[in-house]
């Protein structure tokens, strides 16, 4: 026992130190039991196939795609709508929309999913993510008290009540004392966000120092592609359907240049709408229903349009599979002193040429017969793999940025139908107890669902898409509860308790369940923690013939509204790197949330539930 708590108050040293990394600190508590013999191999390991944990990854994800197809942004901007310019509307807004949608779907599922919403939230408010992303995390598990089913903890002193003869909880029992905690969150986050939570280590981009990387539409307007873009489809009756580019000589005739042939596969069901992008070519055939994307005047546009039967479209010019990126020409490279017709840019590297720049000028014409210099910076269009692998296969050629980088922030909005339905779907599996799936098998199955129906880019980016921080800090600290558990050392806090409190005052005992409940779920799961305290609640309470459900009541509610750690609970790991946060913002501002959670829930609970 003394070494498993020794362990434990070195690794709460560490964590509160924030010199070391928290996933690491986990991991040498963890290897420590293992060495000491306090933990099996296979005990030590649990953490890493527990289902909180697998949900997490998968959650993970399903957060990536609703960010990746702008589900997020989406939404972030109907909530702006309802906040309107007011900082404390939009926070008293996130508070009671995460509160409500916790007290029927997990906490570590509510979070997960208004995690990508809430950073797009604050950089549409111009503010730091970090300002609402811990208040996000507490307002989920506030939101579980309002419901029977918002957190296990609420589940395992129903079935306390009803082993021991009492009568049942309904489902909206919680209700009162959950809107409690709601309010108390509120009043005591609001000053200690805005005091603890504005200076956290993550920055915005103008504050780090370094010079923001252009983006598309920085390029698009920089070479004057935006202002001179036109947008055509090609109907059944055009002269250009079932025609080649180079059949219809659209640059010599026009002056233009042909940026991107669309087509939009449209089945029956909206939600599995497909976009194919073309890069333009002289093989490039337009058929019935093509987008058709040209640069260059506005009036030779017209003009083509006319001539060719086009009809006029407000489809926007998107980078989903084909992007752009400027390219440097070094003086050892083989484009130099040639022509773009004589480099065979297109043919070695299937991308297009859009644009030079050379010293202050653009040059968007006669690209054709223009001959390269070293230094000029040329616009490529291309797909997005194909630009990125440049700078693997050219010598003497530097791609500016991160290609692939750029590509996982475009988003795939002709998805957002698609990533909704999965989204939905996977709630209400998860909230109505009659469809026979567990909550992670949905969170699997929609994780799935989003790379296999292409809601995030690829495999690469789904993986990319978790925190593995958060992962492995969780997995590591999992197994800690087994440790405390399997020496006596969690039983033998619970027992103090009864021992000193079971025939005190009904304040004090109540007191002691929440305090004792609250500190042990800081070490050990709170579910677990519920169902030590849970018979000591009962025992103590018959002892001295008071009422168990404001005993019980505490139990749940200590063991949910734990703030003081990101450990403590699932939500709080999660926001934990997102926010960058350290140990010690937590204990700012969760702790104070904590103890005054506690002693008003004292004043409450007798209230609601009479001794």
């Amino acid at each position: 026992m003394t070494t498993t708590i020794i362990i434990l108050v070195l690794s709460a040293v560490f964590f509160a130190m924030g010199k070391v990394r928290s996933d690491l600190v986990a991991l040498c508590a963890l290897v420590a039991l293992l060495l000491t013999g306090i933990l099996t191999p296979q005990e030590a390991l649990s953490g890493f196939s527990n289902s909180v944990v697998i949900m997490m990854v998968g959650l993970f994800v399903v957060g990536g795609a609703i960010v990746q197809t702008g589900l997020a942004k989406k939404a972030s901007g109907k909530l702006m709508t309802l906040a309107g310019d007011s900082e404390l509307g939009l926070f008293l807004l996130l508070m009671v929309v995460t509160a409500v949608i916790g007290a029927f779907v997990s906490n570590t599922g509510t979070v997960a999913l208004m995690m990508p919403i809430v950073v797009s939230l604050a950089q549409k408010a111009k503010m730091r993510a970090s300002r609402l992303l811990m208040p996000l995390a507490f307002a989920s598990s506030m939101g579980g008290m309002l419901t029977l089913i918002g957190t296990p903890p609420n589940l395992v002193i129903q079935e306390a009540l009803a082993e021991n003869g009492f009568e049942p909880l309904k489902f909206f029992s919680f209700l009162p004392v959950g809107i409690v905690c709601i309010i108390v969150g509120i009043v005591v986050l609001l000053p200690l966000s805005k005091r603890f939570l504005n200076g956290s280590k993550q920055r915005q981009d103008g504050e780090t120092g370094k010079k923001r990387a252009k983006s598309l539409d920085d390029l698009m307007e920089e070479y004057n592609l935006k202002d001179n873009l036109s947008v055509f489809t090609v109907g059944k009756l055009s002269i250009a359907n079932n025609k080649t580019l180079a059949e219809l000589d659209i640059h010599h005739r026009y002056g233009l240049t042909v940026l991107e042939v669309r087509r939009i596969k449209q089945p029956r069901s909206p939600l599995m709408k497909e976009v194919e992008q073309r890069l333009a070519g002289p093989d490039t055939k337009l058929t019935e229903g093509d987008i058709v994307y040209v640069s260059g005047d506005p009036i030779q546009a017209t003009k083509f349009a006319a001539d060719m039967k086009l009809g006029n479209t407000s489809e926007e010019l998107a980078f989903y599979d084909i992007g752009i990126a400027e390219v440097v020409l070094m003086h050892n490279s083989r484009l130099c002193g040639k022509t773009l017709k004589e480099t065979g840019l297109r043919r070695l590297y299937n991308v297009n040429a859009l644009g030079v720049r050379r010293g202050e000028n653009y040059i968007t014409e006669g690209l054709a017969d223009m001959t390269f210099r070293q230094g000029d910076i040329i616009l490529i269009q291309g797909k997005w793999k194909n630009i990125s692998r440049i700078a693997d296969v050219a010598d003497g050629i530097v791609v500016m940025g991160q290609p692939l980088e750029e590509a996982s922030r475009v988003t795939l909005d002709y998805k957002v139908p698609l990533a909704a339905a999965i989204m939905l779907l996977m709630i209400q599996t998860m909230v109505f107890d009659f469809i026979p799936v567990a909550p992670v098998t949905a969170v699997m199955v929609a994780g799935l669902l989003m790379v296999i129906t292409g809601c995030i880019r690829s495999v690469e980016a789904a993986y990319k898409t978790i925190n593995w921080e958060s992962i492995v800090l969780i997995a590591a600290m999992l197994p800690m509860s087994v440790a405390l558990e399997k020496t006596g050392a969690s039983a033998m806090v619970a027992n103090l308790l009864a021992d000193n409190l079971g025939q005190a005052s009904p304040y004090a005992l109540l007191a002691g369940v929440y305090f004792t409940t609250s500190l042990l779920t800081m070490f050990i799961s709170n579910t677990a923690t519920a169902v030590l305290m849970s018979p000591i609640a009962l025992t103590s309470a018959a002892a001295i013939g008071v009422s168990p459900y404001p005993m019980l009541f505490a139990v749940t509610l200590g063991a949910s509204m734990c703030f003081a750690s990101p450990f403590s609970t699932p939500p709080n790991a999660l926001v934990m790197q997102a926010g960058g946060y350290s140990f010690m913002d937590y204990i700012k501002v969760g702790l104070p949330l904590q103890i005054i959670m506690g002693l008003v829930m004292i004043v409450v609970l007798p209230l609601i539930f009479p001794f």
